[in-house]
Formats: structure tokens, sequence, C-alpha cells
């Protein structure tokens, strides 16, 4: 079988286009939380004949940036990919890959994975819809890049962040830190991994908005931003807007799935 295609060999450097920019953090297959908040920022749903959400628009012209983790522990990852593929295929929306859109592609491609972490629910979910999504989902994945340089280099925005040397490189090592961050190789008492504090170090004059790492406040550190809010654990889903630099949060409608570590709605 074919390798996928990296999403390091696809174009990051988008620094053209200044935005305004809505900065969304992982969403894991909360599809009504995303419309919800779509809505909170101005956007206007499209919906089709089943009354399907397949793209939104801003007015004044914004554009989405999705940091990644669309997928997995939610309860509509069709739902949420449907939306965000139709918003990036309009150009009302930009997205960068994350862990688990990497891990959900290589289940796709039949390469031995382990099946946890909410990437069973995604492949369930994804078995009820027609041989069309699935392959035009999978491709979308695929292709997504590890990272995005914005507003003439002034905003990056990458899944688990990414300090200022790697910003706009393609090497394996960006790419493995823009999706994982960095493991110390320590776990903490939930036995989840411990991962290196980057955003404590960073001096870079690039603002760097990412998630996958659940907080329970937004919080600036040196110019960076974590936007994952644990809406898919009962916390809020948020956005930040950009350049105003001002932040919205709507809240989980249920718990969705359970976490260690993660308090709901805190």
């Amino acid at each position: 079988m074919t390798e996928p295609r990296r999403p390091d060999t696809l174009p990051r450097d988008r620094r053209d286009l200044t935005g305004p920019f809505d900065v969304i953090g992982d969403v894991h297959g909360c599809r009504g939380e995303l419309e919800t908040l779509l809505g909170e920022l101005g956007y206007i749903i499209e919906r089709d004949e089943r009354g399907r959400a397949v793209g939104a628009a801003h007015p004044d012209a914004r554009t989405v940036v999705f940091v990644g983790d669309l997928v997995d522990r939610g309860p509509d990852t069709p739902g949420v990919l449907r939306l965000a593929m139709g918003m990036v295929a309009a150009r009302t929306a930009l997205c960068v890959t994350g862990n688990h859109e990497y891990k959900l592609v290589r289940a796709l491609d039949g390469r031995n994975v382990r099946v946890a972490h909410g990437l069973e629910l995604s492949l369930a979910q994804l078995a009820t819809e027609d041989a069309e999504f699935r392959a035009a989902a999978h491709t979308f994945l695929r292709e997504l890049p590890s990272h995005y340089l914005l507003d003439r280099g002034k905003l990056v925005v990458a899944h688990a962040g990414l300090p200022e040397s790697l910003h706009g490189s393609t090497s394996g090592r960006a790419r493995s830190f823009a999706l994982y961050g960095s493991p110390t190789g320590d776990f903490d008492e939930h036995g989840l991994p411990i991962r290196y504090d980057w955003a404590q170090d960073y001096r870079g004059a690039a603002t760097v908005l990412y998630g996958h790492t659940p907080v329970t406040k937004l919080t600036w550190v040196n110019n960076t931003l974590c936007l994952d809010t644990g809406a898919v654990f009962g916390g809020t889903l948020s956005a930040l807007r950009y350049p105003e630099l001002t932040t919205i949060s709507v809240p989980a409608e249920q718990i969705w799935s359970e976490r260690a570590g993660i308090t709901p709605g805190s």
C-alpha cells in the first residue's frame, strides 16, 4: 500500500493571508457546539436538503482556522468533517492536521493502529456514510498541512504549538512537534504523558495559537494561547478572534467523553 502523502509536503506558508481570522480549538466531533460557536462568531451556516451543515461564511469575510483534532471522541465526526470540508473548499476556513486526524488516516489506509481514544467512534460513524463522502473525507484529512504561517508571518497555527525555530520548517521534527508536542517520557498521576512546556520558553514575535492539551481556562503565555478547552469532556469550545485578540467560548451540550484530570465546565 502506498504511504499517505505527508502533511508537511504541502504548502504551509500563507503569509499572504491577513485575515481577519477566527481560530477554533479542538472540536472532537462536537458538531452541535461547533455550529453554536460559529453562530456566536457571526457566521451564516449553509445547509443541504437534509438540513446538514455543509458550509459557513461570515458577512465580513472572516476566515476560520481550525487547530486540528476535528475527529474522534464526540458524537458526530462526519458532521464536523462535512462542515469543515465545505468551508475549506469555499475558502472560508483553513485547517491544520492534529494527531487524531493523522491516526484516523492511517486507520482508513488499513494500517495497523491501536483503535482507542475515540478512534473507534470515528470509524463507526464514518461507516454509516456513503462511499463518496468517506473517500472525500479521507483525502481531505490526508492533505491537511502540519501548520500555517499567516498574516505576514505574524500568526502561526499548529495543533500542538511550535517553537520559533520550526516556524515554516518542512522537517520531520517540525511535523512531529506540530502534531504531538515534545513528550518528556514521563507520565502524570493519571497516566497521561507529560510534555515539555515549550510556551514557557517561547520568545518569538509571532503569535502562536494551538490546542492538543485541554486547559480549563484560556491563558496567554508569552504570546501563545492554547484554545483546547475540553468541549468533548464537558468543558467549552473556544475561539480567538484575530487580530482583535478577543476570545469567545460556548458550553458543551453534555459530557461526550470522560478523561482523567479534566473537570467539566471548570
